[in-house]
């Protein structure tokens, strides 16, 4: 059982991890941009960096509590100014970003879980325990 910790946590940073790069082309920072995020040449990389340093702590456990409040910094603003679905006129849009939007909020609850418990067993937090 202990495994399937392992792989849950490595599953749920690679969505953070893979998306980290794109925080860095130009188009996702204007795409940004055209949402009305501020300083988004700044803010969009920055972004990136505290995905990927978020996502990386959780995959190896290693301060992955201030791995995941790293991730509720991402998630919050990303999912409020990016996905704000009741802001949406055409339907089909307004639908998917609803559907974005919810898919962060799990994301988010699970980073909160995380943030409470931890990384969990076979990880770099739980190695010094017995």
């Amino acid at each position: 059982m202990k495994v399937l910790v392992l792989i849950g946590r490595i599953f749920y940073a690679a969505v953070f991890v893979m998306a980290a790069p794109n925080h860095f082309a130009t188009g996702t920072i204007a795409y940004a941009a055209a949402h009305g995020v501020p300083l988004a040449a700044l803010a969009v990389p920055l972004s990136g960096m505290i995905a990927l340093l978020g996502g990386v702590s959780i995959a190896l456990g290693y301060r992955a509590k201030w791995g995941a409040w790293l991730l509720v910094l991402f998630l919050v603003p990303v999912t409020l100014t990016m996905h704000n679905f009741w802001a949406v006129a055409d339907p089909a849009a307004a639908a998917l970003q609803q559907i974005m939007f919810m898919k962060n909020l799990a994301m988010l609850g699970a980073a909160l879980l995380i943030a409470h418990f931890g990384s969990g067993p076979l990880s770099v937090d739980g190695s010094g325990r017995r």
